[in-house]
This record gives C-alpha cells, structure tokens and sequence, in this order.
C-alpha cells in the first residue's frame, strides 16, 4: 500500500501540468510546449517555417497586451516532415507527433479557401482540439487585407477558441437581429460589435449598393454585409472583426453584447469572452507581470520526424491463459502486424511474465515476407508471475540496439495482471522520451497502467474478455501512426461479432467506398472450432470468394483471411457465414483497407469521450467527428457502444443537431452524453459509421475567422474578393456510401454508489429554441431535451415571455407564463412545435417579445434556462447608427420621415418664393 500511495503521489506530480490532446504547459504567465505540425503532404518550402515564427513572436505581444500583461508565447515546437531535407538545426521528436498538434498547417480539401479555424468540441470554457492554418494563408501576405495580421490578430483569435473555449462574436448564418434602443426597435448585425462605436455601411456585397428592407423578414435583404471603415477607434473585439487595425481588447462585460444572436452568447449563457478567460484555469493560476512587454522572446525547436519504430511488449503471464487470451491476444497482434502498421515502420517483439525476453529485434517492413515472419514470434502459451517494468525496459532494450536514444519510439504495452511494483520504472518512462500505448485486458489489469499512456503521450484501450466485442482486435486496429500522413494508415470498415448458433449463417453488408479500396482484407474469426466456418463473400459485380480463397495460418487456426488484389470494387460487398461446429460459437467479420488515391483523402472517423476519468454524478460526452480531408460529412448514421468492466454494453445514437451534447449544428462532430454508469473501472468506446449515398453530403467547417468583404477608406468602399466557396453539386458528388469503425479507446468511471444509481440528471439545456410571428399567433420550435440529459422524454415544459431581455434572463421565475397544459414532451431528439395567441401584451409599433424555456423530468429535475428568442411585431424599419455617428446610411423602402420632412419644407419654400415674387411683381406695377 506504502508502495501505492508512493506511485500515486508521483503520477499526480507529473500529470498535474499535462491537458489532454496537448502538451502545452502554463508557467508564470508563458505558454510552453506549443506544438505546431506540418502536414507530411507538403512540399518543403523554408518560408512556411520562417513565417511561422514571426507570426508566433507577433502574437505574443500582442496577446501580452489583450490580456493586461497575464499571458505570452514563451517557446514552441514546429514538427517537420520526415521527406523534407534533414538539417542541423532539426532535432528528433520525442512524445510530439502530428495528431497532437495545437495548430496543423495543411491543405484544404476541395480549396474551398483558407480561413484560419479552430475545431472545437466542447461548450463554453472548454478547450479545443486544433487550430487548421493553410500554407497559402502564412505564405501569401494579400490575405492581410482579409483577415488582418496573422501574428496581432489571427493567431490570438484563434488561441482564444483554442485554450479558452469562447466562440466568435458573429453568426454568418443569421448576420442580423432586431434590437431595441431607447425605446426603438432597429436592425443589428449579429457579427456586429461589442463595440458600439465601430462605424461602417450596410451594403450588397456583389454590387456595393445600399441594403434594403426586407418587409416579411423585417431584417436586411439576403446578401446584405456590414463593411466597417478602416479607419476605427474602437479597441474591441478580438472575437469580432480581429482584421481592423484598432482592434487590441477582448469584450468585457461593460462592452458585451448580449442580445445578439451569435455563437458566444448562445454557448456562453451571453458572457463576454473576458468574462469566459477570466473564469479559466489558466486565469486563475496567473498573475499579472509588471512589464511592458513579454518577459521572454518566444523561442523554437525545430523538430524532424523519422520512421515509425514500434516494439510490443506482450503479456505472457499465467492468467493469459485463462478466458482464451492468448489466442485472442495472438489473433488481435497478428491483425496488427498484418493489416495495421504501415510499410516502411520498424517492428520488434518482446514478452513478460515475471522477467522478460527479446522474441526479435527491430524489423523493417519492405515486403509482405516480412510481416509473415513477424507473426511466427507471437506468443501461444502463458505462465508465470506479472513484471510489467521489466517487459517495459526489455522493449527499450529492443530500441536501443537500433538507436542512441528512445526519442519518438513507441512501446505498445499489453497486461491483464495486477502489478505492485509499477512505481520503480515511473520516472524512466516519464523521461525516455518513448510514448507508451496501454491496452488493459480483463477486470484485473493494474489500475496505474494507463499512468504509462498518460505521461508519454500515448493511446489507452480497454478490452473485456467479451468475445462477441472485439474489443481485443478493435485496441490493436486503433494503434495508427501518428504522422498525419492518412494516406498510409490502415483504415478499419468493419468491426463485428455475434453468436452463431448451430448451423445457422451470420450474414450482413459492407460497403467500400471510392475513398478506400487498396490493401483490403476481409477477416472471418471464431472461438470454439479449430476448422473454418463455410464463408461465401460476394464483391459488387457478383463475384464470389469462398472458404478455399481465404488463408487460414498453421500458426492461427481460428482465423480465415482474405486480401483483396488491387483496389476493391467500390459498392456493397455481401457475406454470409454458417456456424458448422458442433456447438454454437462466435463469430466475427473485420474489414481493413487503405486509401485508394494519394489525391482524395479517405473519410476518417475519430472517437473519443471528453475525459479521460470521470467522477460520478458528472455526464461523460461521447464526441465521434466524421471528416473527409478537414471537411466535415454530415448525414451520416453513428451509433456508439460503451462497454463497461461488468455488465452489458450500451449503445447510443450520436447526433450532429446542435441540441443536448452537441454545441454546433452540421459540424460533423457527432455527440451524445453517457449516463448509463453501471459501476466504478474502466469503460470502452466503439463506433460504428455508416454513410448512406442519398443523405450523406460534405459540410463546411464553422467557427472560421471573420472574412471581411471590404473596408471603406476615405469615404471609398474598396470590396475585397468574394470568399471561394465549394458548390454544393461539388460537395455532394465527391462523396457516396461508407462503412466506418473506430475504436475510441477507454475511460475510467469512479465513486458510482453500490447498488445502483438515483435519478440525478435533469434533462439537458434547450439551445436552439426559435421563435416567429404568425398573423397573431407565436410559433416556437426547438429540439426535445431528454429525462436524463438528452436520454428519454421530459415529463413537462415550462415556458415563459417578457418584453424585457434582461428580466426574462436573470428572473425567468418572475416573467409571465405561457400556458402549455396541451404541451406533452417528446422523445429527446424529436423536433417540438408549439403555436399559442399571447395574453396581455401590447400589440404596436416597434414591440419585441422574448421567449425561454425549461423542461422538467419525472424526478422534478429542472433543466437550465434555455437560448432566448424573441419575435418582433410591427416593426418600424430602421437601421441602428453607431453612437455618435450620423446615420446616413438607413435604409427604407418606404418615404423616411426625414425624407417627408424635407419635402414638405421645400413645398413650403417654394410657396413662399412664389408669393415674394408675384408681391415683388405687383408692386413694381403699382409703382409704375
């Protein structure tokens, strides 16, 4: 226990500084350890990493002086691919890699631009996962006029989304709202500005005519763009229009505006982004420096990628051979070094019982000849103790016999035992430089081995000893490379298993796309029989692969493979299995290809949870983002499966509707919370993607910097050039059926109560509530909400209205209530339509009503208050003008009163001109 505690203390001291997905370290006010990875499908180009660095060192000061002297860019990591020429200034990575990376410099696909991104997962506060730069937008200094400085003012607004969680201050989706001032309802940019001093026109973009009314919307005509003047006094906002050049602050509360309908108010419950920093981890454990400029220059390390070097250091222990682990753990490793490592990467063997053995050194994979030999040193039996150190440092050993040093190597660690003595090799792993990848198999694997994965770096996976899960073979096929090059990476289709009765068939469908086909292998298992099932494949022109055309090894009799020659036929590919065994035994089917074209990228699939321990009650996240080339593939069908260390496995629909768990709407980042907590250990993610040719379609990716149409300078609209779009015909046509698997790795779940758990969740957060105007009736709509979060149906609704925002947002209780007697909740998910009359509300000219609401669950759990809408009646059209500046550019398809003003005043000057002039006239005549 001592021995334990020791362990423990050390783990915690390490771990304390690490976020998870990066590396970056907050000391004193200095971000350290910021990586920044070239995409391995570059060409080399010196400038991509000179322009890198200024942009960096232009930022910091800049980010010095937007967060009052708190934060600054002390020394970044550039990764450089392994084609480009090795120099002496390159370094070796060590546990960096390219799918770690806070910012990743690559091409778009389908250029469809070069808008600076960050992808974000999480709700407000929350950090994201990458920021996405193209090479043409760090090369190519035209782009200024578009996004402003890439150093003062993209890369602090994308740093803001990506280690703070806030969101931009523009909604490009909905660009105006109605809006209340002294009294006088006006159009509002919703992009436009925490500021209200920023000063602009409302102009059509395509033509650079003033902005017309649009009399059934009540907003601004489609097309309609605020172009700001170049010249500006407003400090803020950096989440806003980050390009003009006056621009140093972010909102703070003071400044925010909280009626606008843009993504910060909508995630942030309508704080300002200062607001949101403030409240961070990062805020709270700094303080600020007394100096005018950064303490610290940024400094750079230049780091070169090399071959992948892999060593599995394999579990032979005497439990192994219980619950057929050995021959699982052989069937799941020969997968591996089959079908999943790339060619070209460096393989060694290593096993472990209470000491350890070199089964081989460090092989190259040139040829299939290889990989055949590799196979033949996997382990077939098990005995002995449990030494997981030992297994460890013989697989350094393997290592080093190749390289001085560890730097970027890979260990993947498998164990099902329990281990006392794990603390004496914790800090030479922490500094060997190597990323360790754990994969815990059974309920009785050491609780500490994911430490391991946690301090290098690596991936963590768990598999039970449920056969009909494949949780063995899913951890091995989900052990890519992490260099970014897709194109090599063994991409997995098909990942499933069931227990066939006796003489009956297991049969289904998998679908190759036009994205994968090459290197395709159709894999059959079993469990019980030590000869094959009856196997009939059938490709999508009707060609059929019996048993005798699958290989079935000596070494492995309860494995039938088939490698597909050439590239797969594109289309449905059929398979039907019986069971010929003289006692029912299960079976699976696992499909694994790569891509077909160095050109079109493959749709990837990514899994994961939002945590990596979770303590009960708190909801876990279950997040899969489906992309094809950083473009996002929205339709799709995703289910998950969580399988916990004792019980049965739960499978959830993920959404991408932008209600419950999911932030933003079409961002093809499917989510769902998980709940469904049966006991403390650990828990499993897998998911299944399908994509079917009639719903399935690409999207575009949102939270893009401001690309602003133009600037007016003295007086002059000078447009900048329409933003590229991808057609949608473009979009639709690249993209057609697809079968997806990934595995999401594990999660550990603590303090769930014995005997089960009480109702503690309410139902989650309404964020897409809506509301319009019909004849004189209110229609709202919006997504259902769950019993549980986004699980199950709400028992009741409570919805409440004010003419006042503020009132109806900090007293919700006290606003009046509509009657929803008739309103009975659907299941979450479910699109919800409520029409009702308003009572007791003044019906004229420029009148706004704002709307929220509530569900409540079977418990009397009550959710947060929801998004507010509001519906505008009889609205006087009129632009606001920004304070202090004359309002000459309103807009009004109707006579102004201005205007009439004016008319009648000339019709009265005329009048009089002519009375002068007849009294001048008669005067004359009367003289003469």
């Amino acid at each position: 226990k001592g021995t334990m505690r020791v362990f423990k203390s050390l783990v915690l001291l390490f771990l304390l500084p690490v976020v998870r997905g990066s590396m970056v370290q907050l000391k004193n006010g200095g971000y350290e350890d910021i990586i920044i990875a070239i995409n391995p499908g570059l060409p080399e180009d010196g400038n991509i990493i000179r322009n890198i660095m200024d942009m960096v060192k232009e930022a910091s000061t800049y980010l010095f002086n937007a967060t009052k002297q708190r934060f600054f860019f002390k020394s970044v990591k550039i990764i450089i691919p392994l084609h480009w020429l090795p120099k002496d200034e390159y370094l070796s990575v060590k546990t960096e890699s390219y799918d770690k990376a806070d910012v990743i410099v690559a091409n778009p696909f389908l250029k469809y631009g070069d808008d600076p991104y960050t992808l974000q997962y999480g709700g407000c506060g929350e950090k994201g996962r990458y920021i996405h730069f193209t090479p043409n937008f760090l090369l190519n200094d035209n782009l200024y006029n578009i996004y402003g400085s890439r150093g003062t003012k993209v890369f602090v607004h994308e740093w803001a989304h990506l280690r703070w969680g806030v969101f931009d201050e523009y909604n490009n989706n909905a660009p105006f709202y109605v809006s209340i001032n002294s009294g006088n309802a006006s159009v509002e940019a919703t992009r436009y500005r925490c500021s209200a001093s920023v000063t602009g026109k409302y102009i059509v973009q395509s033509t650079t005519r003033k902005c017309k009314y649009d009399q059934q919307t009540k907003l601004y005509e489609a097309g309609c763009k605020f172009v700001p003047d170049k010249t500006q006094n407003a400090p803020a906002s950096i989440m806003y229009m980050q390009s003009l050049p006056s621009v140093v602050e972010f909102c703070d509360q003071s400044t925010h505006n909280e009626n606008a309908t843009n993504m910060q108010n909508k995630m942030c419950n309508y704080h300002s982004t200062w607001e949101v920093i403030m409240n961070s981890s990062d805020f709270n454990n700094t303080s600020p420096i007394n100096s005018a400029r950064p303490p610290f220059e940024t400094s750079f390390s230049l780091l070169q990628t090399k071959d992948r070097v892999v060593c599995l250091a394999l579990d032979v222990s005497g439990s192994m051979a219980g619950n057929n682990r050995i021959k699982r753990l052989y069937q799941a490793a020969e997968i591996f070094l089959l079908q999943i490592i790339e060619m070209g990467s460096w393989v060694g063997i290593v096993t472990f019982d209470s000491t350890a053995q070199i089964k081989i050194n460090l092989q190259q994979i040139v040829t299939e000849n290889v990989r055949q030999d590799l196979i033949t040193y996997l382990p077939t039996t098990a005995s002995g103790g449990t030494n997981i150190c030992e297994g460890v440092r013989k697989g350094f050993e393997v290592i080093k016999q190749k390289y001085t040093n560890l730097y970027g190597s890979e260990i993947v660690l498998l164990t099902d035992g329990e281990d006392g003595s794990m603390s004496s090799c914790l800090t030479e792993v922490k500094n060997s430089g190597s990323i360790i990848h754990t994969i815990a198999l059974g309920p009785s694997a050491a609780s500490e081995l994911e430490q391991f994965s946690n301090m290098t770096g690596g991936l963590k996976f768990y598999a039970t000893d449920t056969v009909d899960s494949n949780g063995l073979i899913d951890a091995f096929s989900g052990i890519s490379s992490g260099s970014g090059n897709i194109s090599e990476q063994s991409i997995q289709l098909e990942s499933t298993a069931r227990s066939v009765a006796v003489k009956q068939w297991m049969n289904g469908t998998v679908t190759v796309d036009s994205t994968v086909g090459n290197d395709t292998f159709f894999v059959v298992t079993w469990d019980q029989s030590t000869s094959s099932p009856d196997i009939l494949l059938r490709d999508p022109k009707g060609k059929e692969y019996r048993t005798s055309n699958f290989t079935v090894s000596n070494l492995n009799l309860r494995t039938a493979r088939l490698n597909i020659a050439g590239t797969a036929e594109v289309g449905d590919w059929l398979y039907w299995i019986q069971n010929n065994h003289i006692a029912p035994q299960v079976i699976s089917m696992i499909v694994t290809s790569r891509a077909a074209s160095l050109a079109v990228p493959p749709v990837t699939v990514k899994a994961h949870m939002n945590k990596d321990t979770n303590n009960f009650p708190n909801p876990m996240v279950i997040y899969a983002e489906v992309s094809q080339g950083f473009l996002p593939v929205l339709g799709a069908t995703v289910m998950a499966t969580v399988e916990p260390q004792t019980g049965s496995a739960v499978e959830l629909k993920l959404l991408d509707d932008g209600s419950g768990a999911d932030i933003i709407k079409n961002d093809g980042i499917y989510s769902r919370y998980f709940t469904s907590f049966n006991g403390n250990g650990r828990y499993n993610l897998k998911v299944h993607v399908q994509g079917r040719n009639q719903t399935v379609r690409l999207g575009r990716r949102q939270s893009r910097a401001l690309y602003v149409p133009g600037y007016i300078e003295n007086g002059e609209i000078k447009m900048n050039a329409p933003k590229p779009e991808v057609s949608d015909e473009e979009i639709q046509a690249k993209l057609g059926s697809f079968n997806r698997v990934a595995s999401g790795g594990s999660f550990v779940v603590e303090n769930v109560p014995p005997g089960g758990t009480t109702d503690v969740f309410p139902p989650c957060k309404i964020t897409d509530l809506e509301a319009q105007s019909e004849e004189d009736k209110i229609h709202l709509s919006w997504t259902a909400p769950g019993n549980d979060l986004d699980e199950g149906q709400a028992d009741r609704y409570i919805i409440k209205m004010s003419e006042s925002f503020l009132d109806l947002r900090n007293t919700f209780e006290n606003a009046t209530s509509v009657n929803t007697s008739g309103l009975v909740p659907k299941p979450a998910g479910t699109k919800e339509s409520f029409h009702f009359k308003p009572e007791n509300v003044t019906r004229e000219n420029d009148t706004i009503i704002y709307f929220a609401i509530r569900a409540v669950d079977n418990a009397s759990l009550t959710s947060e208050v929801s998004n507010i809408a509001q519906v505008a009646l009889f609205v006087t059209p009129k632009e606001s003008s920004p304070d202090g500046a004359p309002n000459d550019d309103a807009i009004n398809e109707g006579i102004s009163v201005l205007a009439i003003v004016l008319i009648v005043a000339g019709c009265v000057a005329a009048v009089l001109i002519v009375v002068s002039l007849t009294a001048c006239t008669l005067h004359k005549k009367s003289r003469r």
